[in-house]
């Protein structure tokens, strides 16, 4: 079965030096093939799925807990790894510093 809602994990980081501030603007890691951005067209690559992607639709029917790798997901890209910043669409920090 489908439900009718379907809920989103979103990775965000900011430059603000306190992350608590209101006026902090926060930059959202777009994915290849996660939805994100309404106006964006869809990625169609049936029958495969890319996989980080895949895997962060699942994450989102359960806690970091028992999805322990977001964790390690979070500080690579916190660290600017360029590996794993090659599975993102997008780097909301490319050639400044990181979040």
């Amino acid at each position: 079965s489908i439900t009718k809602e379907r809920t989103e994990v979103i990775l965000q980081g900011t430059s603000s030096l306190d992350p608590n501030d209101p006026a902090a603007v926060w930059e959202e890691y777009d994915f290849k093939c996660k939805p994100g951005d309404l106006k964006r067209r869809p990625c169609f690559i049936s029958p495969y799925h890319y996989r980080l992607d895949w895997l962060m639709w699942f994450a989102a029917f359960q806690t970091y807990e028992q999805n322990e790798w977001i964790i390690h997901l979070a500080g690579k890209l916190l660290a600017q790894e360029e590996e794993t910043l090659s599975l993102m669409a997008t780097n909301p920090f490319a050639g400044r510093a990181p979040p």
